[in-house]
């Protein structure tokens, strides 16, 4: 009886044991429609990119810890859309207070979150159209993550050197507002994101004033279409021998 009950504890621990093996550090991010994204790190931090308010894309209240905004148009910034608006901590790539467009250096840390933006161009024209729009680019769990925010034309060498080395690419692909299919193409060739692509800021079936997807996905290689999930969950530590571009859903 003793050895059997023995036994039974030698068996539990080893199922223990064996589930317990996968301790792996993971980040999960999430798309909300547009430019808007969730980005949940190891330790539970909550990163929010450009929330907007738009009923197309159902007014999704979510948590966020610190929020980023690329520019100061209406669906890139309605932080009221959080869930705990008062307690977050709100960064502004454009000063917020000014009536032009003017760029807002920033270089910060927050938990286990070090980010910092790079100043482009809403518009092909210098932003004599559309102003300015800061780039994000996020260092956590030891991956680093690039939020295009509406960028509207390719990257000179300057701010290539300034975003430096991209594990996750969050690039608009819709035109109109922002680059088109064929001037993303352009902009991943330039990063070189070395895991993941995810396109933002394109026409969908809720809301087509944007292009959609197609003239960006025509001719590409390792496309994953999760049209059911809008969340990716990444181990930090993935290693591919080739970026892969995931189209996520929004719900």
């Amino acid at each position: 009886m003793i050895r059997s009950l023995f036994g039974l504890a030698l068996f539990l621990g080893f199922v223990q044991f064996a589930g317990a093996q996968d301790t792996g550090k993971k980040i999960t991010i999430r798309w909300y429609g547009q430019s808007f994204f969730q980005i949940e790190t190891s330790d539970k931090t909550l990163i929010v990119t450009d929330p907007h308010a738009m009923p197309e894309y159902n007014r999704n209240v979510v948590r966020a810890d610190l929020v980023t905004c690329s520019h100061m148009h209406s669906d890139h910034v309605q932080v009221e859309i959080l869930e705990n608006s008062k307690e977050a901590k709100i960064y502004y790539g454009l000063d917020p207070k000014s009536k032009r467009s003017i760029f807002n250096p920033i270089s910060a840390k927050f938990k286990n979150v070090t980010f910092y933006d790079v100043e482009s161009d809403h518009d092909p024209d210098g932003g004599m159209t559309r102003g300015k729009n800061a780039i994000f680019v996020f260092e956590v769990d030891g991956l680093r993550i690039c939020h295009l925010g509406d960028l509207g034309t390719i990257l000179d060498e300057k701010q290539i050197k300034q975003i430096g080395k991209v594990d996750i690419l969050l690039i608009p692909i819709g035109g109109v507002y922002t680059i088109n299919g064929e001037k993303a193409k352009e902009v991943v060739r330039q990063l070189k994101p070395r895991l993941y692509i995810i396109p933002m800021h394109y026409g969908t079936k809720v809301l087509d004033s944007l292009q959609p997807p197609d003239e960006f996905l025509e001719g590409q290689k390792n496309v994953k279409k999760l049209e059911d999930t809008n969340a990716l969950t990444i181990p930090v530590d993935l290693k591919q021998d080739n970026p892969v571009i995931v189209l996520l859903g929004w719900k």
